[in-house]
Formats: C-alpha cells, structure tokens, sequence
C-alpha cells in the first residue's frame, strides 16, 4: 500500500510541474482564432529573449485576471525561434509561472505575417493585439503597453 501511495504520489507531482502544452499555429489559423473568437481576447505578442516583452507579461497577466467577470482571455503568441519550440519555451513560461495560453507562431517571414495582424506592425515586438468581435472592436497597440494604459484599454475591450 506505501508503494502504490508513493507512485501515485510521485505520477501527480509530475503532472502538476509539467510545463504547459504550446501548440504552434501557422498565420491562418491565428487569423482564424482572431475573427472567430467569441469572448474579448488579449493577443499579446511576444518573445523569451525579448526584455520589454518579459517585463510586461506578468501585469498583462494580472489585469487580464481582474477583468476575468468580464470573460475577457488572454493569448500569449510567442514568436521565439524554431529551435525553441516547444521545450524552451515551456521551460521559460513555467520559470516565468506564466499561467495564459501561449500559442507559439510558425512563421519565419515577419514581413509576411506581420501586416496580416496590422497593416502597421513592422516586426518590432511587444505589440498587442485586442479583439472583441461581438461589439465589432479591434485594436492593435504597436508598442509596449504600461500597466496604467493597460486597465483605460481593457475597459474599452469590454465596454
């Protein structure tokens, strides 16, 4: 019985500190998630390697979670390197406690992929996108968003 309890004991462990599953997406299908989603979604781009983008996920996090009643989701969409996917970057999300859905797109050509999210996006990264398509609101923030900022834009997202 210690065994079996032990086993069991050890298989949860494993489980509750597995690094999170990243799928990866190619341009359409992000697309497709964009217009498709039904709930105020943060599409917040981003990279490991990327200082202000590290810096502002944790308060994205935070805000996202208080506007939570207001069913709004929040996406991190890592453009880290091929060689990054899925192992390096799970291990930088779970050192980060990242606790959203991280996409990881597969795309090499920023300047293909990125005027398909914005005609204004010219590859720079943090940039944000929100989306809510039941009151017909997009907007694409090509630049780091302060906290402060954050909040007046997220209370647009859900108004």
């Amino acid at each position: 019985m210690k065994k079996l309890f032990i086993c069991l004991f050890c298989c949860l462990l494993s489980v509750m500190t597995e690094a999170q599953s990243i799928p990866k997406m190619k341009i359409g299908e992000l697309l497709k998630m964009v217009d498709t989603s039904s709930a105020p979604t943060v599409f917040n781009f981003w990279a490991s390697w990327c200082g202000p983008c590290v810096h502002e996920i944790p308060w994205f996090e935070k805000q996202v979670a208080a506007f939570k009643s207001k069913g709004v989701k929040l996406i991190l969409v890592s453009l880290d390197f091929p060689d990054d996917y899925p192992k390096a970057i799970a291990a930088f999300a779970q050192k980060q406690h990242y606790h959203s859905s991280i996409i990881w797109l597969d795309e090499q050509d920023p300047n293909v992929f990125c005027p398909m999210i914005d005609k204004s996006w010219d590859g720079t990264i943090p940039v944000t996108l929100m989306v809510n398509n039941k009151k017909h609101y997009r907007q694409f923030f090509n630049h780091q968003l302060p906290e402060t900022r954050l909040v007046l834009e997220l209370k647009k997202l859900t108004e």
